[in-house]
């Protein structure tokens, strides 16, 4: 019997033997980059210390060569993609681990960080647990840039033989993640076998540039928040002349110099350097006082100097 494939077919198994280029995908980078900040956003409010996650690579590989790095030192999480028809991998390191549960139980890093190749305990696969669902939250956010799928945490596995997300052999895309926290930190690793990427190479091979579906409401609230507690000097300039250097190095203590200007004049208000507002001078309370009478437009001000010279 003839088994006849169809021309995109052959283009998957083609990609499947050889492998995506990661550098040809660049959505991929600025999806996990993403996802690296949700995380921190998300744990966040969990930790005693400060910690930070920093995309470290996104590279590909087969399934079964990059879980052997990290055979009896790792916790992975089984995630099914009900959208992909898939299974999707997220692990921590044993560092990770360790590093978390400094973070979470109020360490302040002073005692050395643990070093022995123990298993894992009852309270730390707890909270790997607890961690994997923050962390599918994180990457079904960073995805939305460009499809809606949800994460489904299955099991945990302590063991790499036994967390099989496709064929040993078959390709698939990693992301490396570093975890900085009490002067330490971990490794925490996204593995998507290649078939789930296959069908959306062509959006990840160009840079998707409206984020407005995916912008974290908290977060641009926080921003704006801090944006507005921002100091700024203001001063207000009565009037600019230019002078040369030689009439500067001839003034003298007590000399007076005349100015153009008058009650009546208008003060411009500048913010570092930058004119803001063109106000009115009065008197309050034995004080003076500027009072707002437009915004300064910068383009008409600037086209206006450049004419000037």
């Amino acid at each position: 019997m003839t088994t006849t494939h169809s021309a995109s077919d052959i283009r998957d198994m083609l990609l499947d033997a050889a492998g995506l280029s990661v550098d040809r995908l660049p959505m991929l980078n600025i999806i996990f980059d993403r996802m690296s900040t949700t995380c921190a956003e998300h744990l966040r409010h969990l930790a005693t210390s400060p910690l930070f996650y920093s995309l470290m690579s996104v590279e590909n590989g087969r399934i079964g060569e990059i879980l052997e790095n990290y055979e009896s030192s790792a916790i992975a999480g089984i995630f099914h993609a009900p959208e992909w028809d898939s299974h999707v991998l997220i692990g921590f390191d044993r560092d990770f681990i360790y590093t978390m549960v400094e973070v979470l139980f109020g360490s302040d890093g002073s005692e050395p960080p643990i070093e022995e190749p123990r298993g894992f305990s009852n309270i730390e696969l707890r909270m790997a647990q607890t961690l994997f669902e923050q962390i599918a939250k994180a990457l079904q956010a960073s995805f939305s840039l460009i499809v809606t799928t949800k994460f489904k945490l299955e099991r945990i596995e302590t063991r790499m033989d036994f967390a099989v997300i496709g064929r040993a052999n078959n390709q698939a895309i990693v992301a490396k993640f570093l975890l900085q926290a009490l002067n330490r930190g971990g490794e925490m690793f996204v593995i998507m076998p290649q078939q789930v990427i296959n069908p959306m190479r062509q959006v990840l091979s160009r840079v998707v540039t409206t984020e407005s579906s995916g912008r974290d409401p908290r977060w641009t609230k926080q921003i704006t928040k801090e944006v507005k507690k921002t100091e700024v000097t203001l001063k207000a300039v009565l009037e600019e002349r230019p002078i040369t250097l030689d009439e500067i190095t001839n003034l003298k203590v007590g000399q007076v110099l005349d100015l153009q200007a008058t009650p009546r004049s208008r003060i411009k208000l500048e913010g570092n350097n930058q004119g803001l507002f063109w106000c009115h001078m009065g008197q309050a309370d034995g004080s003076y006082v500027l009072k707002v009478d437009e915004y300064i437009d910068q383009e008409k001000e600037f086209l206006d100097d450049v004419l000037s010279r």
